[in-house]
């Protein structure tokens, strides 16, 4: 494949849906959106990965989002990794890409080789909607459990939304002839489609900790159609997943032909960041003179990095809190 039909796919997610199963689902190919989440961090290894399939869950989930939502996905551990945050902005207007950033907190004296997720201890996986201004945001939580980032996503699923869900994920370094070695991922995400009024009753499910899974509620036809996709799906393997050999298109009639796949507009996506020295200041807005005092320099300055993309701000101490005597833009 040429080098333009290569990058024709990456950094998209490209929704689809089953029409023989009743299953939908999105296929993501992410590429440069890495390279700018993990370049701004010095990651070990198993952190790299964790906020890699990270990134990669969020691109899946967030593409359903409406313009100018926000997504944003955050696990909170007692382990060595003690918090990963990704956000999902989508997009402004029609046809524009929609943004990701995400970063890390980790005990880099805590952390090990081996499995990342290992790397988390005890905690919880949450999905968050802010829906923007005079909307109330939802949040639903579900404890770390199932041995990965993915399983916790598809348990929150089955829990919160009673949707089965399930993600097959690929992600690491490549290095391609003469290029340099960077970051790649791609995955799939299947989802039965959401019927009006699915409730499951009973106390507890089939999953670790009395947690829901897919396999609780699906039954009957359903059942047969969301195992026969799921079948089908576990034939995949890892570099169709990230590609850029397999295009998301020729994959999907791979594994699911006889299913009647169709395709809709592909969303891409990009690496962004929202902060600014706006935003900084708004944050230091509820402090006092006594405050920005404690918060400035030797230097006499008031800085603050962003977390996200590294970005240095240097504030005046006189210009910030609400005791501010040279506010900015006031002569």
């Amino acid at each position: 494949m040429t080098i333009g039909s290569k990058l024709a796919w990456d950094d998209t997610v490209l929704p689809f849906q089953l029409d023989h199963s009743d299953v939908r689902g999105r296929v993501a190919r992410l590429d440069g959106v890495l390279e700018g989440i993990l370049s701004q961090h010095d990651y070990p290894p198993a952190v790299e990965a964790l906020v890699a399939e990270m990134a990669l869950l969020t691109a899946l989930i967030g593409q359903t989002i409406k313009l100018r939502w926000k997504l944003q996905l955050q696990v909170q551990s007692n382990g060595p990794v003690r918090m990963i945050a990704t956000d999902y902005y989508g997009p402004e207007e029609d046809g524009q890409p929609a943004r990701i950033r995400a970063y890390a907190s980790f005990d880099r004296d805590r952390v090990t080789d081996g499995n990342p997720f290992d790397q988390v201890g005890d905690g919880y996986f949450a999905i968050m909607i802010d829906q923007g201004m005079g909307m109330q945001p939802y949040k639903g939580i579900t404890p770390l459990a199932g041995g990965a980032l993915r399983s916790c996503a598809e348990a929150y699923f089955a829990q919160s939304e009673q949707l089965p869900t399930r993600f097959a994920l690929s992600y690491g370094k490549s290095r391609e002839a003469g290029g340099e070695e960077h970051w790649r991922a791609g995955g799939v995400m299947l989802q039965v489609m959401p019927k009006a009024g699915a409730h499951v009753s009973g106390e507890g499910g089939s999953g670790e900790g009395g947690l829901l899974s897919a396999s609780d509620l699906v039954e009957g036809d359903e059942e047969e159609n969301w195992n026969r996709v799921n079948f089908h799906l576990d034939t995949v393997e890892e570099l169709e997943l990230i590609g850029p050999s397999v295009a998301p298109t020729d994959l999907l009639v791979r594994l699911f032909h006889e299913e009647q796949p169709r395709v809709f507009d592909a969303q891409p996506v990009r690496f962004g960041c929202t902060c600014s020295e706006d935003r900084v200041r708004q944050s230091l807005s509820i402090y006092s003179a006594k405050d920005i005092e404690k918060m400035t320099t030797e230097e006499g300055l008031v800085t603050a990095d962003c977390q996200f993309c590294g970005a240095h701000y240097e504030l005046d101490p006189k210009s910030v809190g609400f005791d501010a005597e040279d506010p900015p833009g006031e002569s």
